[in-house]
């Protein structure tokens, strides 16, 4: 086995994983994962700069992460980044930190690979399985962007299309510098259309509705499950590989979009970097469901940070 570390940097959380891997035996080892939310997307959509103190709180987390690789003694280290550092103009101070942090720098993948990361990662579990249909649809609900992948044990379409939790919520859902608490229905359908739009582009690349499975992957998507299991606390056992039926989606859905900050922040199992954004992500979900005609989503906690490690070994 290769001791091998990832990073994934996203545009809501930068996220760890240190794991043992066999590329032998499709064995994934898992030592440490953790998320941090760091909101390095805050602005970039309206700035198209990454903020001096998203930037900071990314580089607080990058020290953290250094001192976990360290003393798990990890061989090879992979960081990738994603929709927010694709879209900054300042994206080179972003890289020079990285840098002097961890060692690497830091690769601003396409939307394409970011896609095949996350199958891979998602889907390698799955090799000569028969419990769930192919192909698969796997779509990774990320912060600035959504990844969309077709495919049995390799990809056959993928597409990134610009909907993600944060970049919706910050586009559609804030006035006057705030969440609007709770969206008017105004916010709602305009927030809806452009998800419409980008179903659209992704549905010109993607054929979305030949898939037999859907898999759900990312914060967005993991924090519906828990919610819809009604989990005292955030779980990833109950929450990886459960599934959760179109008609609870759009209930969870529909009382995201209508609640309060203060009646989403009082649900046990949601983190409260994502209290501001859920709503958003959920509408991606089932607006997902509803185009392609899913009945369920199994929802995974492997994603494209597992791809990035197995990229690794």
């Amino acid at each position: 086995m290769t001791r091998v570390a990832a990073v994934d940097c996203g545009t809501n959380s930068i996220r760890l994983l240190v794991a043992d891997a066999d590329p032998d035996s499709s064995e994934l080892v898992e030592l440490d994962r953790r998320m941090t939310i760091v909101r390095l997307g805050q602005g970039v959509d309206r700035t198209g700069r990454l903020a001096p103190e998203a930037l900071e709180r990314t580089f607080a987390a990058c020290r953290e992460y250094a001192e976990i690789i360290k003393e798990h003694g990890a061989e090879r280290l992979r960081f990738v980044a994603t929709s927010a550092s694709r879209d900054a103009e300042n994206r080179d101070e972003f890289v020079r930190g990285v840098l002097d942090i961890l060692g690497v720098e830091p690769e601003v993948i396409s939307g394409d690979q970011e896609a095949e990361f996350s199958f891979t990662g998602a889907t390698k579990e799955f090799t000569g399985s028969d419990h769930l249909d192919r192909p698969y649809l796997v779509v990774d609900i990320g912060g600035g962007s959504t990844e969309f992948v077709v495919g049995d044990d390799h990809v056959r379409a993928a597409r990134s299309v610009d909907v993600g939790c944060v970049r919706m919520t910050e586009r559609h859902l804030v006035r006057d510098g705030a969440v609007t608490d709770p969206p008017t229905e105004e916010q709602i359908a305009a927030m809806r259309a452009d998800i419409e739009a980008a179903l659209d582009l992704a549905e010109e690349t993607v054929p979305l509705r030949e898939a037999r499975t859907l898999v759900g992957l990312a914060g967005s998507v993991t924090t519906v499950s828990a919610i819809a299991q009604e989990l005292p606390e955030y779980d990833s056992a109950a929450i990886h590989h459960s599934r959760v039926s179109h008609d609870r989606v759009r209930e969870i859905a529909d009382w995201l979009l209508h609640s309060t900050h203060a009646e989403r922040a009082a649900v046990p199992s949601m983190h409260p970097g994502r209290v501001d954004v859920i709503a958003a992500g959920a509408l991606v979900l089932l607006a997902i469901m509803e185009r392609t005609g899913a009945e369920e989503v199994v929802v995974s906690e492997h994603d494209i940070l597992d791809g990035i490690a197995w990229s690794v070994a």
